[in-house]
């Protein structure tokens, strides 16, 4: 059973696939990854079909293959999310005729890159996929010794190496990289949470004011962690803290300020869970 705020996000995120490929994509020759990509290659040769159902003769096969390997209950959701793509796709270009948003190159990459990405991102905060060459992707994972990104990286630059021969255009092909690639980034935004913090580990000697000036100045949580150098003959005592990147430069002040010699490694905190930060 589907619940309400799931199938909402399927809608909407189908909607948003269906919209970015009719607006910005397709007009423009610019092509994005997996399934729809593979479609718009379909249709670029198949003109007197249209992309809708160019959708759906790419993606059933797929869903039947992930059916075998991955059970029906994976494919349920799957299915509706690929059969909404196609009923937006067609009801946008064919009866509503919405016109293209621009007809500059580079503004149909980078925005429909962005609407796919949202598109995308939130079926997946659904739980359920948009199919395509992800399934085959995660066959070929489970079959051999490449992992699912790798697969789905290596189908991606098939898709857009082809789209040169069949556009004849190399210049859009590597527009479409750069669609695909904001497409990346907008996911990984959506499914990882906050995108512009950072995950500091200090190392001090000074650790007690310091713990104490970086919560009253920058009001951020933090953990002392106690330990030894690898020679287990003296003990280190760290800080780790997650802070917004707004907020970076005031914390190596404080941290100059009041240890000299303390030493930092700045990671990007790219995946918080729990808590608030």
């Amino acid at each position: 059973m589907i619940k309400i705020k799931n199938l909402l996000f399927i809608i909407l995120g189908c909607f948003l696939i269906a919209y970015s490929t009719v607006a910005f994509l397709n007009p423009n020759s610019i092509i994005t990854g997996g399934g729809v990509g593979l479609a718009q290659l379909l249709y670029a040769l198949f003109p007197s079909t249209t992309l809708g159902i160019c959708i759906l003769i790419v993606s059933i096969p797929l869903i039947l293959l992930g059916m075998k390997f991955f059970g029906r209950a994976f494919v349920v959701k799957t299915l509706i999310s690929i059969a909404l793509i196609s009923f937006f796709t067609d009801f946008l270009k064919e009866f509503i005729e919405v016109s293209p948003l621009t007809h500059e190159t580079i503004l149909a990459s980078i925005f429909g890159g962005l609407l796919i990405g949202f598109g995308v991102g939130f079926v997946m905060l659904a739980r359920s996929s948009t199919g395509g060459t992800t399934i085959l992707a995660e066959v070929i994972a489970l079959k051999t010794k490449y992992k699912t990104s790798q697969t789905i990286l290596f189908i991606d630059a098939l898709i857009m190496f082809s789209s040169i021969f069949i556009y004849n255009n190399v210049e859009k092909a590597l527009f479409s990289v750069i669609g695909v690639y904001v497409t990346s980034r907008i996911i990984d935004v959506l499914l990882s949470g906050k995108p512009a913090q950072k995950a500091v580990t200090i190392v001090s000697n000074n650790v007690s004011e310091l713990s104490i000036q970086l919560y009253k100045k920058l009001g951020e949580h933090g953990t002392i962690i106690k330990g030894f150098n690898l020679k287990q003959q003296e003990s280190k005592t760290l800080i780790l803290v997650i802070v917004d990147i707004s907020k970076l430069q005031l914390l190596k002040s404080i941290i100059k300020k009041y240890d000299k010699e303390a030493f930092l490694v700045i990671q990007e905190a790219s995946e918080l869970y729990g808590r608030e930060f």
